[in-house]
């Protein structure tokens, strides 16, 4: 790998957001899906005689079919994305495990954040730069909880292990040419603090920073995360790394996620992001929310001035960023909450200590 780390975009972005709603890409997995690929597909050149199934492994296609990653970026951003997420979301060791692919984490990492890169530049102006996001996905084990009903004091996966993933990773993507680290879809904090404690290890490392994103998951109407915080736990869990921006993602619709996103703009003091499903799955597994339904539940988020972000997830495609981008243009943009010194601590509810 060559380094290709980019100048600092802080300021650049903090201007940005200042002007205006910034638009977030959608879904990369709806997108791959469309194109329904086969077996072959997903091991190429490089992987003919591997010895597991990589079908699904759709992180793999940036080193397998690194031209249908690139023009899936693209075709976002042509309909105006201002950010682009790395197709990295289970690029971790502890996830690659699951092919045994292990070796190959950082290449993608690195790949998925190059390709990115050279796309956003492709179609960055000076009126209109474009951003590339790193992303960090929260792998399919827990440190809170354990996945054995018999045993609650088993752990699928340590903290210290996690980190380590998370610090090559993170590495990799930002020597690939990310201008953000987004560590999304977070269903358990504790995982997130171990990416963003690898993250602040990292910058350490590295003697500088990047802007870092935020995204947690609300897993049903029960309005808290898989570990059980609630919107405003989950953010004063995370609010100590002082983020570019904390959002919600995945799990839930517009309709479903609109009184945590309300909740988390009351509070946060930075930047507020959202990029939620196209509605539900249905019994087929499909999303069925079509973009101009999306952007008319979405449509009082702007007018109330709640978000700075917006992005799709699960189901969305550039149609659904399409309808967005063009309400996020007009949309005047959430000024972030004033600091204060009110001690707020959090377990599974938020803390007000006030004198």
């Amino acid at each position: 790998m060559i380094d290709n780390f980019q100048q600092d975009k802080t300021e650049l972005i903090e201007e940005r957001l200042k002007a205006q709603v910034l638009t977030l890409d959608g879904a990369m997995g709806t997108m791959i899906q469309r194109l329904k690929l086969e077996e072959k597909d997903f091991r190429g050149e490089q992987l003919q005689d591997w010895h597991v199934l990589l079908k699904g492994n759709n992180d793999l296609l940036t080193l397998t079919q690194p031209d249908i990653i690139k023009d899936i970026y693209r075709a976002y951003l042509e309909v105006g994305a201002d950010i682009i997420e790395t197709n990295s979301f289970n690029a971790t060791e502890t996830s690659m495990a699951d092919y045994e692919l292990e070796h190959l984490a950082q290449d993608i990492n690195y790949h998925a954040a190059r390709l990115a890169r050279e796309a956003c530049d492709e179609f960055s102006t000076p009126e209109k730069p474009r951003f590339v996001a790193g992303v960090l996905g929260p792998t399919a084990k827990t440190t809170s909880m354990s996945p054995d009903v018999n045993d609650p004091g088993y752990r699928a996966i340590d903290f210290d292990t996690l980190v380590n993933d998370y610090y090559h990773s993170a590495r990799a993507l930002l020597a690939g040419g990310a201008d953000i680290l987004l560590v999304e879809t977070v269903f358990d904090t504790l995982n997130a603090k171990a990416a963003l404690f690898a993250i602040q290890t990292l910058f350490d490392d590295l003697n500088r920073k990047w802007p870092v994103m935020i995204s947690g998951t609300i897993t049903d109407a029960s309005g808290r995360t898989l570990s059980g915080q609630t919107t405003e736990a989950f953010y004063t869990s995370i609010a100590h790394v002082e983020p570019l921006a904390v959002g919600l993602n995945c799990a839930l619709g517009p309709d479903m996620l609109r009184p945590y996103v309300q909740a988390l703009a009351e509070i946060a003091e930075c930047h507020v992001s959202v990029h939620p499903n196209a509605g539900l799955p249905n019994e087929m597994g499909e999303y069925d929310l079509t973009p101009e339904i999306m952007a008319e539940q979405m449509q009082e988020w702007f007018d109330e001035g709640w978000i700075n972000i917006v992005g799709g997830c699960c189901g969305t495609t550039p149609a659904h960023i399409a309808a967005l981008h063009t309400i996020a243009e007009q949309a005047t943009p959430r000024t972030p909450k004033a600091k204060d010194t009110e001690l707020r601590l959090s377990g599974l509810e938020i803390f007000r200590l006030q004198g």
